[in-house]
């Protein structure tokens, strides 16, 4: 995969920095696998507006991915790599011997014409899906599940990975993008590999006509706002020392927002390195 950059004949086309698509397929093959999807701009069921500077962007229509690779001991053979404009990703479009066809999400090195397998025990290759238990220590892992038969919910965004670090007493110690060390049982399943689009937090936009394809309208930063529309705002010049609160007065950085849940009492390392 490569970079491409533009001769800067204007000033967008300077700084806009793209992912060089031309090894994906042009168009969708996975036929009635891909479905229609309806746009919400960010309101909600009474129209009234619960994600803040939503809305417009491209049409575009959702690809039904295998998370959970039920299709056990039935080898799959890679048609093609697309993209998928609901995930950063790249995904893979795969049919079994016996003619069904799937997407997955396609780790790197995964090419047309590769065969991939879940199964029981399998060949340590990207795109094989295996429980934990069969997965040598140290690979790289991705879309893994939490609880057996439940789909790969970890690490599941372009170029992430999670390290299978140990294996003990029924359980397996992954270490996830984020830091985080977590204790997983070894029924549970997950892919060989890292994702692919691996360079994708180099692309630039460029300009905001991209941003609002994409689906994003304009924001504007509290901080140049007035006292009465936001409590950033006010002050001679910008005002570094206040505390940097939501436009509903919560302060916006430092406190935690995840709510205790019961899997916490599987994180042995939290994220938050101290």
């Amino acid at each position: 995969m490569a970079i491409k950059r533009y001769k800067p004949t204007t000033p967008s086309l300077r700084s806009i920095v793209r992912i060089d698509k031309s090894h994906l397929a042009d168009k969708p093959g996975g036929g009635s696998l891909v479905k229609g999807k309806k746009k919400n701009s960010g309101r909600n069921n009474l129209g009234r507006i619960t994600t803040r500077h939503r809305g417009g962007g491209n049409k575009n229509k959702y690809r039904m991915i295998d998370f959970r690779r039920k299709k056990k001991d039935v080898p799959a053979k890679v048609v093609q790599i697309e993209y998928d404009p609901n995930r950063t990703a790249f995904i893979a479009l795969i049919c079994y011997t016996d003619g069904e066809k799937s997407y997955i999400l396609a780790p790197t090195g995964l090419e047309a014409g590769q065969m991939v397998v879940s199964a029981d025990k399998a060949p340590n290759r990207p795109g094989n899906t295996m429980p934990l238990s069969s997965i040598r220590t140290g690979s790289f892992i991705h879309s893994v599940e939490l609880r057996p038969g439940q789909g790969g919910l970890l690490a599941r965004s372009a170029g992430s990975f999670a390290i299978l670090k140990n294996k003990e007493a029924g359980w397996g110690f992954i270490e996830l993008p984020s830091g985080e060390l977590r204790k997983v049982p070894l029924t549970c399943c997950a892919t060989i590999g890292r994702l692919s689009n691996v360079e994708h937090n180099l692309e630039k936009w460029g300009n905001a006509g991209r941003k609002r394809h994409k689906g994003w309208r304009p924001s504007v930063r509290g901080m140049i706002m007035n006292p009465c529309d936001h409590p950033n705002g006010g002050g001679e010049g910008r005002q570094k020392g206040k505390i940097l609160r939501t436009p509903w007065g919560k302060v916006a950085r430092g406190p935690k927002t995840r709510r205790s849940r019961p899997s916490d009492k599987h994180i042995l390392r939290s994220r938050r390195k101290k």
